[in-house]
């Protein structure tokens, strides 16, 4: 067997949280290895929106303009539109441009990108993959490992060859999915709903399917039945690929090729060509891990939430549990991180998840409900003044209920640590929590808030490699306590001074300190009376309380 290797981080599975995960550990200068079991390519893409908070990762990473550069053509349409079939009637749409031509929210400096996860996984593996301290190995297993209290030792598999090997690593996470091997090797269990529904994929290749209707271009059509909704297709790559998502319901149906092929044409109204590429069938589920880790070993991503696609929050948040733990483990492998920085990673992911799961169901919900409480009526499928008028009552009223999903800022950009053991109160009251509206705040435990600060420049790109110490206004104080501070604990700092009184007073403090992560960890316009104990409460040297030990324990 070839000699035991040792790397600070090993990561298995290289979906986008482990291939954001192994490139924010090199972006950082860890070393890092990555393996996949497959051969990395996407067949099938699950997901095709690029959040608004993931571009903000993005940019920081240097990558923005790669994504936004991805294939899917900007000026394809992104109109959600519900119906009875391409050829049937049309009950009411959400009007959205082509996302080159989407205007930037006020509260960042980028927007949410439509790049299906196979334009999105390459350009991410090609970041990852440039840093010399990151490896990717495909084709490659983990079949055990163990935690051995100072290391975790793992053996590894090439599925090509059948030939194994033994990888040591300080920490082992594993981004493995759904199904992951990482998490039942650690014998972590999942709590919520294991099925909400089970539902048939089928990419599809039809060229000219546009031009078979009327109904125009669009992303998502969302069809309605006399049964209620019982099938979606989306625009894939903006071109000649769809998915089309037979919904199902709890109840375990597998879909035959003919259901299939009666689908589509039930969807088209008419017979037509096409091409069908691919077909997954999977089961929607509500679950989050009970455990996000144990010792040396860590999951995130799928492997520790799984939720409905509604609202384009299942990647997106495993990008931010990718940022959360990339900052804590290149904190921890430099020595300056404290004892119970990495506990802090499920303190601070977990209720964010909980809370996106929740939001995902309760937007499946809305789309299922013409099957469920608002059963379409006979007259709404029948020609005639009458049909008309229930048909434009029915569209308002849907049209309504989806916003829910469509405008979802508060999830992708809001999300708040405010119990963090991370984060310094201010003292100000909580806030209540924005599902779909956003707005910017300072207070400790929130996101930084994003300001222009010169031509092309935000607030947001002075963050990511340390903490930054924001002294806003030429009268603010110079923070000398905590910058000295800091370099006794050995902690990265830098110190900005910005004069700009709408910056100042967006950040409501004259001195703000921001976390390698973006999240506001303390503000005031004095300097602390105690320095020290700021610095050892946001490295993670500070206690965490008994629930939270619990909790981590457990």
């Amino acid at each position: 067997m070839p000699e035991t290797t040792h790397i600070p981080v090993l990561i298995v599975g290289a979906g986008p949280v482990g291939l954001a995960l192994a490139g924010d550990l090199g972006w950082r200068g860890v070393r890092c290895t990555l393996i996949e079991k497959t051969e990395g390519r996407v067949e099938h893409p699950k997901m095709d929106l690029i959040g608004v908070r993931t571009m903000e990762f993005c940019r920081r990473w240097g990558i923005a303009d790669r994504v936004r550069d991805a294939p899917y053509p900007g000026d394809y349409p992104q109109d959600y539109v519900w119906l009875e079939s391409f050829t049937g009637y049309e009950f009411g749409r959400e009007t959205f441009p082509g996302r080159a031509f989407e205007p930037l929210p006020k509260e960042s400096p980028q927007k949410r990108e439509r790049v299906p996860q196979d334009m999105f996984d390459p350009i991410i593996k090609q970041w990852a993959t440039e840093f010399p301290s990151v490896t990717l190995h495909h084709n490659t297993e983990l079949i055990g490992f163990a935690d051995k209290g100072t290391h975790v030792a793992a053996t590894v598999r090439d599925v090509t060859t059948g030939e194994t090997r033994e990888i040591t690593a300080d920490y082992l996470i594993g981004t493995d999915g759904g199904a992951s091997f990482v998490r039942e090797t650690l014998g972590i269990g999942m709590s919520g709903h294991p099925a909400l529904t089970y539902t048939t994929n089928v990419i599809f290749r039809c060229p000219d399917l546009p031009a078979l209707h009327d109904k125009g271009k669009g992303y998502r059509f969302i069809f309605i039945g006399p049964e209620g909704t019982w099938l979606t297709i989306v625009a894939i790559n903006g071109g000649d690929r769809f998915r089309m998502s037979i919904v199902g319901s709890p109840e375990k149906v597998t879909h035959s090729e003919a259901d299939i092929h009666a689908a589509l044409l039930r969807a088209m109204g008419k017979p037509f060509d096409y091409e069908i590429l691919s077909v997954l069938r999977w089961v929607r589920r509500e679950l989050v891990a009970e455990s996000y880790g144990r010792g040396r070993v860590y999951i995130a991503g799928d492997a520790a939430h799984l939720t409905s696609p509604t609202g384009a929050l299942g990647m997106n948040t495993g990008m931010q549990d990718a940022v959360d733990l990339g900052w804590k483990l290149d904190a921890v492998l430099k020595g300056w991180g404290g004892a119970n920085l990495l506990a802090t990673y499920e303190i601070e992911r977990k209720p964010v998840a909980v809370r996106n799961i929740k939001a995902s169901t309760d937007n499946l919900e809305r789309m299922l409900a013409p099957r469920t409480t608002h059963k379409p009526t006979p007259v709404m499928f029948q020609p005639g003044p009458a049909g008309d008028a229930a048909r434009k009552k029915y569209g308002e009223w849907y049209t309504e209920l989806m916003r829910h999903e469509w405008f979802m800022n508060g999830y992708h950009l809001g999300y708040r640590y405010d119990d963090s053991p991370l984060v310094w109160p201010d003292g100000t009251p909580m806030p209540p929590f924005e599902g779909q509206a956003y707005s910017q705040m300072a207070r400790p435990g929130a996101r930084a808030p994003h300001a222009w600060i010169g031509e092309g420049r935000s607030t947001l790109d002075l963050y990511g490699r340390g903490f930054v110490l924001l002294r806003l206004g030429s009268d603010a104080h110079a923070g000398d306590g905590i910058v000295r501070a800091f370099a006794a604990a050995g902690i990265p700092l830098r110190v900005e001074t910005i004069t700009s009184p709408e910056v100042r007073k967006l950040h409501e403090r004259a001195l703000v300190l921001v976390r390698p992560d973006g999240h506001v960890a303390w503000r005031a316009d004095q300097e602390p009376a105690n320095a020290t104990a700021l610095a050892d409460c946001v490295r993670g040297a500070g206690r965490l309380s008994q629930t939270q030990a619990v909790e981590r324990a457990s």
